[in-house]
């Protein structure tokens, strides 16, 4: 997917977050994540859980000063 950064949206000042703490949709556990200002103002993407290993999809949306937005759902089924 290819996101058309805004033209206010300013990425490479240093001062967009670059990082974020979510809680895992499937155990509940705190993960921290990296996320990228540079791949655009809204982004989606899957990574798994740093504590059970199941995959989720990432949402990130940046706003205008740079503070991300990110949330994360659970990705498919997974039985235990």
């Amino acid at each position: 997917m290819d996101f058309e950064m805004d033209d206010e949206f300013v990425e490479d000042d240093g001062s967009a977050d670059t990082e974020g703490e979510v809680f895992c949709p499937w155990c509940g556990e705190p993960n921290m994540v990296a996320v990228d200002p540079a791949g655009g103002g809204e982004q989606e993407y899957v990574e798994d859980c740093q504590v059970c290993c199941r995959p989720w999809t990432v949402h990130v949306t940046y706003d205008d000063e740079g503070n991300a937005d990110i949330s994360v759902e659970a990705q498919g089924d997974w039985d235990d």
